[in-house]
């Protein structure tokens, strides 16, 4: 019989540490494009104030700084789906390695063009394409590495798939701080801009560093190497009936030799060598591994969990809750609400929501319970779409209040943090080890599945406001 290695200690959670930055690194564009928005949205509106009649821009442009927002989250997620999907043929194709760096790669390039792109003057029009093609291809290549990092984190231990998702909660966190920070500067807008969007680029080489690092660690190479791991001379063990070969030849055919033990020792080793040679046909045809399909069946109660978590989170937030304004008297507060009651909030409280999974798994996977509650986040909907959103054309003030607004967005962004990655951790559990990266890819491309479909709605919901 093979045994099995011990699998040695994670060193000074090494590889925790690295996966939780590869977990922040993944959603680093998506969050700092979208806590740049007021930005974005100032820079396009300073753009068509200059604009003259016999410019290129059309009337005072503020169509594109009104629909900013849904443009964004729409070209955000629709490249997640689709490279989500891609990624799961790529990864026969491609190697990993290549997948990995190659899209840190060129999202480092793409954040330092951004950045590059602050100092340069454009037309509204033309820094509205550039602006929208940039996310588009950003998070194209953010989908490819953040489904190979999936199925990768699915193959060790389960607390890792909670360590790395609780790094991309961070990654909102980590955007927003950098807005406060260069909101909060005394420095030209244009320099604030600037120091915000070179944040990103040190955040990606750290998260390149950290991928780089892997295959140098004990205890990643256990997991993440292919095929079992046993220990140095087991098979061995199991071949030594006749001097490490089987029947003297790779493939058992060659009829055994006496060598004067007489027949009952050439018979014994005969034996031996049959069972070790069908000891090592049985484990090849456990490690094969199951269809999608048959995966599918065993996680579709997670993927869609997962899926309605996003679609509710992603209807809102951030194209209705970007819109809200405050009630406080007018001051310096104004520069400060949406980034700290909208962006700041969600982010600290998903963190927050994605950590205490470490520590308490409620409800268990089993439980019906469990997409039970998943559902009745939507409740969280019509909360958010009767707050102080402007400009509105329908629905009355319900939440006029700063102070409510921000506990409904704790309660929302804590909500979902919790419960996408309980999904994503419990569903690499129902399936066998062999399985757990496809389950891996299978769950990324229905968590991009819901940021689709709710970047979808959230159009329709921000004209119902």
């Amino acid at each position: 019989m093979k045994r099995l290695r011990a699998a040695p200690s994670d060193r000074g959670c090494l590889v925790g540490i690295c996966f939780f930055i590869l977990g922040l690194g993944t959603l680093l564009p998506w969050n700092f494009f979208m806590t740049a928005s007021l930005y974005f949205q100032r820079r396009l509106s300073a753009n068509a104030s200059n604009v003259t009649d016999g410019g290129h821009g059309k009337g005072d442009g503020s169509g594109y700084s009104k629909y900013f927002n849904s443009c964004m989250t729409l070209l955000s997620q629709l490249p997640l789906l689709l490279f989500t999907l891609l990624n799961s043929i790529l990864y026969q194709r491609i190697s990993e390695a290549v997948r990995i760096a190659g899209s840190l790669i060129f999202i480092l390039l793409l954040f330092v063009f951004t950045a590059a792109l602050v100092k340069v003057e454009m037309d509204t029009e033309r820094f509205f394409s550039v602006t929208m093609a940039t996310i588009w291809f950003i998070n194209s290549f953010g989908a490819v590495l953040q489904g190979s990092l999936f199925g990768l984190v699915g193959m060790l231990p389960q607390k890792y798939s909670a360590v790395f998702m609780s790094g991309q909660g961070l990654a909102g966190t980590f955007a927003a701080v950098a807005m406060l920070l260069a909101t909060a500067s005394d420095a030209h807008p244009e320099s604030a801009a600037l120091g915000y969007f070179i944040t990103p680029c040190v955040g990606t080489l750290a998260t390149l560093a950290c991928y780089l690092l892997l295959p140098r660690l004990e205890f990643a190479r256990h997991y993440l190497g292919q095929g079992a791991k046993y220990e140095p001379g087991a098979t061995d063990e199991l071949l030594a009936a006749d001097g490490g070969k089987l029947n003297g030849r790779a493939n058992g055919s060659a009829p055994v030799k006496d060598d004067g033990d007489g027949a009952e020792g050439s018979e014994a080793r005969r034996d031996r060598s049959r069972e070790a040679f069908l000891a090592l046909g049985q484990a090849d045809k456990t490690q094969a591994k199951a269809s999608v399909v048959e995966v599918f069946k065993k996680i579709w109660v997670m993927a869609f969990c997962v899926t309605f978590v996003f679609t509710v989170t992603l209807s809102v937030f951030p194209t209705v809750t970007v819109d809200v304004r405050t009630t406080a008297l007018p001051g310096k507060w104004d520069d400060y609400f949406i980034i700290v009651c909208c962006f700041l909030t969600f982010n600290i409280n998903d963190w927050l929501g994605r950590t205490v999974t470490t520590l308490i798994r409620w409800p268990r996977k089993e439980s019906p319970l469990f997409p039970l509650l998943v559902v009745s986040r939507v409740v969280f909907v019509p909360l958010l779409m009767l707050c102080n959103v402007q400009p509105r054309s329908f629905l009355p003030v319900y939440f006029g209040s700063d102070a409510v607004f921000a506990v409904i967005m704790a309660l929302f962004s804590i909500s979902s943090g919790y419960f996408v990655c309980l999904s994503m951790s419990y569903a690499p559990q129902l399936v066998e080890a062999k399985d757990a990266e496809t389950a891996g890819s299978l769950m990324t491309f229905f968590l991009a599945l819901g940021l689709s479909i709710g970047a979808a709605l959230s159009f329709l919901l921000r004209l119902l406001v």
